[in-house]
């Protein structure tokens, strides 16, 4: 059964793969997050694509991110189910994803048709006119598109932490405590006099 102190242990409620594949096909937009060459994190919303297990948006190549990337292509990004098209969700995964990973830049024909193509559909289902405009729209040369491999997913379900909070889940469902919840919330914990959990 949950307990109410449970909200401070979250690396429990993962996605699973089929939940992973059905929010990031449906989820609109995402986060794109990189560092600057002074350290400072910077995120930028994007339209984007799930394809082959990675992550797939595009920019000009003059931003700045782009220079930022080149330099160093740890990235993460991050994804929700708020993103969500209006008037869609019910049924589907509700919840966050964070991905750590490394980016590879492209610039050839065949990468930007491709992913222009997808983006395109993914953005204007069943309108081919908006569709081929806003392909037209994305195709310049000045454009770069970014494929992004994830390493790591830090993942939230919010459907599975509100049946844990309401004890109707069984506790075998839950996912296994991260580092975070299992090691170093006790050792904060620890310093405030409060006992492990």
């Amino acid at each position: 059964m949950g307990r109410a102190e449970d909200h401070e242990i979250v690396s429990i409620y993962p996605f699973t793969d089929d939940e992973v594949d059905s929010l990031m096909n449906t989820a609109g937009e995402c986060v794109l997050m990189w560092s600057t060459k002074d350290g400072w994190p910077v995120g930028v919303t994007h339209a984007f694509v799930w394809h082959d297990g990675k992550i797939w948006v595009t920019f000009g190549s003059h931003r700045h991110r782009t220079a930022a990337i080149r330099r160093d292509n740890r990235v993460s990004i991050n994804v929700s189910s708020a993103s969500y098209p209006r008037g869609v969700g019910k049924g589907l995964p509700h919840g966050a994803i964070t991905f750590k990973g490394r980016g590879e830049l492209f610039s050839d024909d065949t990468t930007k048709d491709k992913f222009y193509r997808a983006l395109s559909q993914k953005l204007n289902p069943g309108n081919k006119d908006g569709e081929d405009y806003f392909y037209n729209f994305l195709d310049s040369p000045l454009r770069v598109v970014l494929s992004v491999t994830p390493e790591k997913r830090i993942m939230y379900n919010a459907g599975t932490a509100s049946k844990h909070m309401a004890g109707t889940i069984d506790e075998d469902a839950l996912g296994k405590r991260m580092s975070s919840d299992a090691v170093r919330m006790n050792a904060e914990r620890k310093k405030h006099g409060l006992p492990p959990r």
